[in-house]
């Protein structure tokens, strides 16, 4: 018998989900509250700060889901069959994470940048071409994406681990899977997987609602703002001049 719970158990307790959790919009309202109330924070202190707790608190969100359905995820360290997917962002997001990076201890983001620019040297032929497809307009884009087996520019292929783990963009945080792993293995577009991604709707209606107060103000906030919360494009797009 498998230890793991099947696609019809994990469609019937998502129900539990839909009928008794309602999202903490506290949980994003305060977040912003506390970052427009801290003078000591400069206003692009404010938006590192915001990406990285708005981020938080979809995790946090999606544990809550969890919890009500009695859901434990399969997904385990070194399983990346999903970062193999068109990962799509915006402009800013892209900008935050490069940030990011560059703030990290030198060691790290050494590896990390040599890593990025051997990955465009090494997949550049399969970026040029993946690079332009249309994942809103395209029904098959996504599909097809997948089947070229093209790595996220921020997956270590030799630990299958993420060099980027805890400023990974929501997409990522937000696809999961609850039965056995072997349905990422085995195909390309799983049907047993979840995605929480309706969660994007209370993630960047926070951060907009904390860039439209910023942008009032006289201090410069690093952010071309709104364009550049507008803005979308692949991942791989994004990170050719980390």
């Amino acid at each position: 018998m498998s230890r793991y719970i099947s696609y019809e158990e994990v469609l019937r307790r998502c129900q539990r989900i839909n009928q008794q959790y309602q999202i903490n919009q506290d949980r994003f309202d305060q977040i912003v509250d506390y970052l427009v109330d801290t003078p000591r924070l400069s206003n692009e202190e404010k938006i590192h700060q915001a990406f990285q707790l708005l981020l938080q608190a979809v995790n946090e969100e999606i544990a809550g889901m969890e919890a009500t359905a009695d859901l434990q995820p399969t997904c385990q360290m070194g399983c990346a069959f999903c970062c193999y997917f068109p990962i799509v962002i915006t402009k800013m997001e892209a900008d935050l994470m490069k940030q990011a990076i560059n703030q990290m201890p030198a060691d790290r983001k050494t590896f990390i940048k040599r890593h990025i620019a051997d990955y465009y040297h090494r997949y550049q032929d399969q970026v040029d071409s993946l690079g332009n497809v249309d994942i809103a307009g395209d029904p098959e884009a996504k599909l097809s994406y997948k089947k070229a087996n093209l790595p996220c520019v921020l997956l270590n292929t030799e630990t299958n681990t993420c060099l980027a783990y805890e400023f990974r963009p929501l997409p990522c945080r937000t696809y999961v899977n609850y039965t056995d792993p072997k349905a990422c293995e085995e195909n390309h577009m799983p049907k047993e997987t979840i995605s929480y991604d309706f969660l994007y709707q209370e993630y960047m209606g926070a951060f907009n609602e904390l860039l439209q107060v910023l942008y009032d103000s006289d201090e410069q906030i690093g952010v071309n703002y709104p364009d550049d919360v507008y803005q979308e494009d692949l991942l791989i797009n994004w990170l050719k001049e980390a």
